[in-house]
């Protein structure tokens, strides 16, 4: 059953338009051009970049009377934008979102997102989309956004510093992985990184170690508050190797880096592996990252499932232009938009008539298509799968872990007392 829409876009959130006011919806020129305001993520690299440009012009160019006016920003200040302005005068009319519970899924139930079932059968979206994308919109009980990406994450790895340490080839164990990281040390090479200043980075660590440990069920009931954390061994078995992650297998000073700070150590050579997602690929090539050296494999959480998360394009509930902003979205999900995305940034396309020639890729983009073909189902970045109550609890008790402030073996009774107090 679908979520009662609110007024505001989230429940028990202050909702503050200042700061944003000249962010307001889209409105009429006098020429009776309609200009709809669109919010995305700020593109990292020069592919992402061109393919958006491109994508925009083509659109302007098949509609002008229609004027798209894109505001972007970084990852973290486009989670605040969106937390504070959806549902208030400030809304844009049309906005990208991950689409995890925990994000996305936190803006719909809280009725900023308006339910595009009607176009659906106008335009005959249901066809174009996969069964996972087709998930990540009806997820809510409505037909919320549509799909825009799936991300996969997974392990990169430094094939010349693999080398170097006698690894000759990627963990397909857990206890492989640790083995891996031990010769790593040995050799005099830091086994990973990552940027403790932004939360989320470290969390994918975390995460996967939790799905090793506690197994797809556990995992997903653990994560929706349905298990108990202070009872489920796995819990504490999850902490406790995270615990020996950081303290031995992190680079130094990771504490106190950024995400980009510590990626390249990843592009230098000084670290022999990072998590991250396909994205990532063109992030290298921008880097100036011999590609051919780079590696990439699942996180061996002995699941099968791949890491990552969908990202859907959504129209606010108060657009005064429903009608332009899906012809926004029909033509951002239509063939040539994707075959754009595909081509120079390598993303994987939405819309099914368009599919992926391996023979156009190169070597580390190639190393993807078996990784998303052969797994047996999607577990999401836990900041998407969880309430935003409950990640900023997670990522509190993470820390505390990670440097050594908490026992690991007290990490899971804090999780839990969290969870029943709310």
């Amino acid at each position: 059953m679908r979520w009662k829409r609110k007024a505001v876009a989230v429940a028990g959130a202050a909702l503050l338009a200042t700061g944003l006011g000249a962010c307001s919806a889209g409105g009429e020129a006098a020429d009776g051009q309609v200009t709809l305001t669109y919010w995305k993520l700020a593109d990292t690299n020069d592919a992402s970049k061109q393919a958006w440009e491109e994508t925009l012009a083509g659109f302007e160019k098949e509609h002008p009377d229609i004027k798209i006016e894109v505001e972007e920003r970084s990852t973290d200040g486009h989670k605040e934008a969106l937390r504070t302005s959806l549902g208030t005068s400030a809304a844009p009319d049309v906005y990208w979102s991950w689409a995890g519970p925990g994000i996305g899924g936190e803006y719909v139930q809280g009725g900023a997102s308006l339910d595009l079932e009607k176009y659906y059968e106008k335009y005959g979206w249901e066809d174009r989309f996969s069964d996972v994308g087709m998930a990540s919109v009806t997820q809510y009980g409505g037909y919320d956004g549509v799909p825009n990406g799936q991300a996969g994450a997974a392990v990169f790895y430094n094939k010349d510093l693999f080398a170097q340490a006698g690894i000759t080839a990627p963990p397909t164990t857990y206890d492989e992985l640790v083995e891996a990281a031990d010769k790593l040390v040995a050799a005099g090479i830091t086994p990973i990184e990552f940027g403790g200043t932004v939360n989320w980075h470290l969390m994918r660590l975390l995460d996967n170690i939790l799905m090793t440990e506690c197994g797809s069920d556990t995992f997903r009931e653990l994560i929706t508050a349905e298990a108990d954390w202070s009872s489920e061994p796995c819990v504490e078995a999850a902490f406790d190797e995270f615990h020996t992650w950081t303290q031995e297998y992190l680079v130094d000073g990771w504490a106190s880096m950024s995400d980009s700070e510590a990626n390249a150590l990843f592009f230098s050579g000084d670290a022999a592996m990072v998590i991250e997602g396909n994205w990532f690929d063109n992030v290298l090539r921008s880097n100036d990252v011999d590609t051919s050296t780079i590696g990439v494999f699942l996180f061996p959480t002995g699941t099968g499932e791949l890491y990552g998360d969908t990202s859907n394009v959504y129209v606010s509930a108060g657009t005064k232009h429903p009608d332009e902003a899906a012809l926004f979205l029909d033509y951002l999900t239509s063939e040539e938009p994707q075959k754009i995305n595909l081509e120079l940034v390598g993303a994987r396309p939405v819309n099914t008539a368009v599919t992926v020639d391996p023979s156009t890729q190169d070597s580390l983009d190639q190393q993807w298509n078996p990784l998303f073909d052969e797994a047996t189902g999607l577990y999401y970045f836990n900041d998407q799968g969880m309430s935003l109550a409950m990640t900023t609890e997670y990522w509190r008790i993470q820390n505390l872990v990670a440097t050594d402030q908490l026992d690991p073996s007290e990490a899971g009774s804090e999780m839990q007392k969290f969870i029943d107090n709310q």
